[in-house]
């Protein structure tokens, strides 16, 4: 119990260390996780909405603007036409001056845009020509006003003048509107590549997001299935954490511990209740079977005392071997109680097992003749040796042939037979007979202590128990498979020696 408490108090020490290192961690939820991809995306599309909007928004000015440059530009036009109606026919001069001076009331409002898309020292050209274009307008007006003898070399002088600076106020509008126009062609361009941009963004980061939301989930889950293989295969170690952030997953490693925990004290308990059990049905098997032999030492004991000078030397004798033979009995059933309740010893020997099977079939070579049993052996030659204690592992041989006598009682073959498993880690010896067999219902409790099947005066109910408990200290197991009125076969599992070849032959020559 000293040992079981220990155990408990260290598994209550790792439960604690473990659920407290999992709720120390700081929090980062799954989802918070979630969430926070989707306020990611969120900003995403409100960034390309609001860079959508920008570009739209220029592209809106840009046309306004693009509409008051072409009406420049129109108004430019119109005044250099009257300009040369005036010339060809002399009239239309002061509409050409009214064009003029609207195109300058155009290059006045929008001279900030203006200057910004064609260069500041381009718009003062631009600017200073259309003012000397005007000027030299105005002074034609005048002069057509007054008409001087020297007005045609006046005129030719101005017309020179106006045809300079109208030039380069036209070449400069169409310059103008052609950045412009290029401008807007590139906001368009963009325009269009950025959604195309966005989409691929966009791709890329829900693609990121859903396998890191994977990830965060599926390798959770992984080691929880690891965790839930290992809890069936009896590891209750507590989880311990992986990760430094704690989330949704770390509530349920904290419900496993805390589920492990109430296991291992469920299977403690279950241990303690299968012990008490154990006890009890030793206790009740030990007082039925030495009940019968002590009672019969006690008559047989009280009979020679009390008839001891009535009786001849010959019936005296008779009851002293009673006697013997009772003691022994009980000290038979004494010794396979121990064998059964203790862990004995193993010498270790590596043998073929055909070899041991042979002993013991000699050993009860008298049995099998006096109970017609006749014996099949098929001892598969090619096998690897076992190791094992030779001694314990012939008690277990002898008991099952034993076992088979006594299921026929009329005679019967016995057929013995060595093979390798389908897995080829053990070696199957099977003991087939053709006598009785088994009931069903029997057949769960054949390996419980003090079962049995035999009339009490040839069976203990230990030799099964015992012989399982020694084919599993060198781990191995019986099977048995039966059928009523057709035989039984029980079936010894013993693992295969792992040893170098070279080693093996050696051994084996010395043993």
């Amino acid at each position: 119990m000293e040992t079981t408490a220990a155990d408990a108090t260290v598994m209550d020490k790792l439960k604690s260390e473990a659920q407290r290192a999992l709720q120390e961690r700081p929090s980062f939820s799954i989802r918070s996780r979630v969430s926070l991809g989707f306020i990611l995306c969120f900003i995403l599309s409100v960034g390309i909405t609001i860079a959508s909007f920008v570009i739209v928004t220029k592209i809106e000015n840009k046309l306004n603007f693009m509409e008051s440059a072409s009406k420049y530009i129109f108004e430019i036009q119109q005044g250099r036409r009257f300009e040369k109606n005036y010339f060809l026919y002399g009239t239309n001069l002061t509409d050409a001056a009214e064009y003029v001076h609207q195109a300058k009331d155009i290059l006045r409002t929008y001279g900030e845009n203006m200057a910004a898309v064609v260069g500041e020292r381009p718009f003062k050209d631009m600017a200073r020509h259309i003012n000397l274009y005007e000027e030299a307008l105005y002074r034609l007006v005048e002069l057509d006003k007054k008409r001087p003898e020297d007005m045609p070399i006046i005129v030719h002088n101005i017309e020179h003048e106006l045809r300079k600076h109208g030039a380069v106020m036209v070449t400069a509008a169409e310059e103008l509107v052609a950045k412009e126009r290029q401008s807007i062609n590139d906001l368009i361009y963009m325009s269009k590549r950025v959604p195309i941009l966005f989409l691929l963004f966009l791709l890329i980061l829900m693609t990121y997001l859903a396998n890191f939301i994977t990830r965060q989930m599926l390798r959770p889950l992984k080691t929880l299935m690891a965790v839930t293989r290992r809890i069936a295969d009896g590891d209750i170690t507590p989880l311990t954490p992986v990760r430094r952030y704690k989330d949704e997953f770390t509530e349920l490693a904290l419900a496993m511990n805390h589920m492990m925990h109430q296991l291992a004290v469920r299977q403690e308990q279950l241990i303690n209740a299968h012990k008490l059990k154990a006890v009890g049905t030793l206790t009740a098997g030990v007082a039925h079977e030495l009940n019968n032999p002590i009672n019969n030492i006690m008559l047989t004991a009280s009979m020679l005392q009390e008839d001891y000078h009535d009786l001849d030397e010959e019936e005296r004798l008779d009851m002293v071997t009673d006697l013997v033979e009772q003691a022994e009995r009980s000290q038979k059933i004494v010794r396979n109680l121990l064998d059964f309740a203790r862990e004995g010893e193993i010498t270790t020997y590596l043998f073929q097992l055909k070899d041991i099977l042979a002993e013991t079939l000699q050993l009860v070579s008298n049995e099998l003749k006096l109970s017609k049993v006749k014996v099949n052996q098929r001892f598969n030659p090619t096998l690897p040796p076992v190791s094992g204690d030779k001694q314990q592992l012939r008690q277990v041989f002898l008991n099952l042939v034993l076992n088979a006598i006594d299921a026929m009682p009329n005679g019967g073959t016995l057929t013995i037979e060595t093979n390798a498993t389908r897995e080829g880690d053990y070696i199957r010896t099977d003991f087939t007979d053709t006598g009785i067999g088994i009931p069903g219902y029997v057949l769960p409790n054949i390996f419980d202590p003090f079962f049995t099947t035999k009339s009490r005066s040839k069976g203990t109910g230990l030799g099964l128990s015992v012989s399982l408990g020694i084919i599993q200290n060198h781990g191995g197991d019986i099977r048995v498979s039966s059928q009523e009125n057709k035989g039984s076969t029980f079936s010894v599992l013993l693992p295969m020696a792992k040893v170098p070849a070279k080693i093996l032959d050696a051994t084996l020559k010395t043993r």
